[in-house]
């Protein structure tokens, strides 16, 4: 039996050696590195995923940081996989993590190659993206879990988790059903979602050139850590 890593000891008392070892070969990729895709990724190699890809195209904004992990006042205008990244490395040094700045689409989506993983984590805000992950996620082997909307919520209390035609109150989760439904094209298997039924009202005119909605960081780190805990528990499970 291999050795575990001393900074997965406590992780080992809980889990078991064995687990760890199984929880140390599985692959990973995680779409969108965001409010919730960077909290997920930090949980997942604190739990001892060392094989990890993160796909994103964007670069770290100021108003990133009151809800993003790698997000802070010195890494602004830094590549967000790269900056993970080495938030990552600095945790585990002997992680592979492959960082791809680039973003899924129509186009790209045959090059990343996700039926490769064993994991496989939606956390994309475009619709259109979004959709096509699941449809394609859904056709692959792979164990796959999505993050519906985690804007406009304050309440910790209403986050739950539920597979994915059973969501409720969720604009997000509507929205997809919504162009599945339109589109005569649906996902090819049942799968998890974290979502929130609380949807609050901007206190604020949203800003034309950000469009986003408030967000903030309680909400997002729980939806990026209940994803976590959805695949470490599943590679628990064997």
């Amino acid at each position: 039996m291999a050795n575990i890593q001393p900074i997965f000891r406590r992780s080992e008392l809980l889990l078991g050696s064995e687990a760890m070892e199984r929880i140390a070969e599985k692959r990973v990729i995680i779409f969108g590195v965001g409010g919730v895709g960077s909290w997920c990724a930090e949980s997942l190699v604190r739990s001892g995923i060392r094989k990890l890809t993160l796909v994103d195209s964007d670069r770290v904004c100021i108003t990133n940081i009151n809800r993003q992990l790698m997000a802070t006042t010195k890494t602004i205008g830094q590549v967000k996989v790269d900056a993970l990244k080495q938030r990552l490395l600095s945790i585990n040094p002997s992680a592979d993590i492959t960082a791809l700045q680039k973003i899924f689409t129509a186009e790209t989506a045959e090059s990343f190659d996700i039926g490769s993983y064993d994991y496989i984590i939606d956390a994309i805000d475009s619709l259109k993206d979004k959709a096509l992950l699941i449809l394609m996620a859904c056709q692959t082997k792979a164990k796959f879990f999505s993050s519906m909307g985690a804007a406009l919520k304050l309440d910790p209390t209403r986050i739950k988790i539920a597979e994915f035609w059973k969501v409720q109150g969720d604009p997000l989760a509507r929205a997809l059903r919504n162009r599945f439904k339109r589109d005569k094209q649906f996902p090819k298997r049942k799968f998890q979602c974290v979502y929130s039924d609380e949807l609050l009202q901007n206190q604020k005119p949203v800003d034309p050139d950000d469009r986003g909605n408030g967000t903030i960081a309680h909400i997002t780190a729980i939806f990026g850590f209940m994803l976590a805990g959805l695949v470490v528990q599943d590679v628990v499970k064997g």
